[in-house]
C-alpha cells in the first residue's frame, strides 16, 4: 500500500488522487474529472534582440573602413614623396603573353621557389616534431635531455642567426647548396614548435585510450600508430594551420643567403625599375593570397577530419 499520498499537503477543491496525479506528472493539467492530461503551456521563449553594433553588416563597415584608412595612408605617403605611380608595368613581371606563347615572369619563378622551399619544410619540421616530441614524452633521460636542449636553443636565439649558422658552417661541412640550408634551417627552426604541438596534443589524449591500447596488446609504437594520434591528429591541426603559416612567412628569410624566391624577386626588381611601392604591395598581396588559401584549406581538413572522427 502506497502511503505517498497521505503525506501530501491538504489543498481546498482538490482530491487526493488529483494531488498525488499531480505530483507524479507536474508538467501535465490533470482534470479532476479524470479526463485525459493536457500538456501544460510554456511561456514563450524570449529572444534576445542583438544589438545594431554586433550586426555583420556593422563588422563589414568596420573592416571596409580599416582597409579605406590603410590605402588613403599608403597613398598619401606616397603622394607626399612625389610618388608616380606606375602600376601598369606590374603584370609584366608576374606573367606576359608574347606571341601567344606564355612567359612567367620574375615573381612567378619566385613564387614557384617559395612554394618548394615551403612544402620541403613543412615535411621535414613536422618530422622532427614528432620524433622530438615522442624523445621528450620517452622513457628516457637522454632524449628528454636532448630534445629539451635543441627545443629551448631554437626557440631562443633569432632565425636569422640561424640562418648565417647553417649557411656558412652547416652548409660547407656537409655539402648542401643554398636551397636545402633554407630548407633546412626553417625546417630545424619550425620543428622545435611543432615538437610542442604535437607533443600538447598527444597529452590531450585522455589517459584511458593509452591503457586501452596497452590492454589491447599493442606495443608503444602501435599504440601511438593505430591509437593515439590519430586521436590527436584533430586537436593539433589548428595550431599547426598557423605553424605552417607562419612558417611560410618566414621562408622570405632565405633572401639574406640569395635563395631566388619571392622576396629576394621582389628586391631585384625594385633595385631594376625603382617601383618600390607598386612592386613590395604586389608581393605582399601574393603572400597574403597564399596564407588565406593555405588557412582555407586546413579549415577544410579540420572539418574533414573531424567528420571522420
Amino acid at each position: 500500500m502506497n502511503f505517498r499520498h497521505f503525506l501530501l499537503p491538504w489543498r481546498p477543491g482538490k482530491t487526493r488522487r488529483a494531488r498525488v496525479e499531480e505530483t507524479v506528472s507536474p508538467g501535465l493539467d490533470v482534470s479532476p474529472t479524470g479526463a485525459a492530461p493536457v500538456p501544460a503551456r510554456r511561456p514563450p521563449k524570449l529572444v534576445r534582440r542583438a544589438r545594431w553594433w554586433n550586426a555583420p553588416w556593422f563588422d563589414t563597415v568596420q573592416f571596409l573602413v580599416l582597409c579605406g584608412a590603410l590605402i588613403w595612408l599608403v597613398v598619401s605617403g606616397a603622394m607626399g614623396m612625389d610618388y608616380h605611380w606606375q602600376w601598369y608595368r606590374v603584370p609584366q613581371f608576374i606573367f606576359e603573353v608574347v606571341d601567344g606563347e606564355l612567359l612567367w615572369g620574375p615573381l612567378a619563378k619566385g613564387l614557384a621557389v617559395t612554394l618548394k622551399i615551403t612544402a620541403c619544410s613543412v615535411v621535414l619540421a613536422l618530422a622532427i616534431g614528432l620524433v622530438t616530441a615522442l624523445l621528450r614524452l620517452s622513457d628516457s633521460l637522454a632524449g628528454r635531455a636532448v630534445s629539451k636542449v635543441y627545443i629551448e636553443a631554437v626557440r631562443n636565439t633569432p632565425l636569422l642567426i640561424q640562418m648565417y649558422l647553417f649557411y656558412f658552417v652547416l652548409g660547407p661541412i656537409i655539402g648542401l647548396d643554398r636551397f636545402w640550408v633554407g630548407v633546412a634551417c626553417l625546417s630545424v627552426f619550425e620543428g622545435a614548435f611543432a615538437c610542442e604541438v604535437i607533443r600538447a596534443g598527444v597529452l590531450s589524449v585522455p589517459r584511458g585510450q593509452h591503457e586501452a591500447s596497452d590492454s589491447l596488446g599493442l606495443g608503444r609504437a602501435q599504440g601511438y600508430r593505430y591509437v593515439i594520434l590519430p586521436l590527436a591528429v584533430p586537436l593539433m591541426l589548428p595550431p599547426l594551420t598557423g605553424l605552417i603559416i607562419s612558417l611560410v612567412k618566414n621562408s622570405a628569410i632565405v633572401s639574406v643567403i640569395a635563395v631566388f624566391d619571392l622576396t629576394t624577386a621582389g628586391r631585384n626588381l625594385v633595385a631594376d625599375t625603382f617601383l618600390s611601392f607598386e612592386i613590395w604591395m604586389t608581393v605582399a598581396a601574393i603572400y597574403l593570397g597564399l596564407t588565406v588559401a593555405l588557412s582555407v584549406f586546413m579549415s577544410y581538413l579540420e572539418r574533414r577530419v573531424r567528420t571522420c572522427a
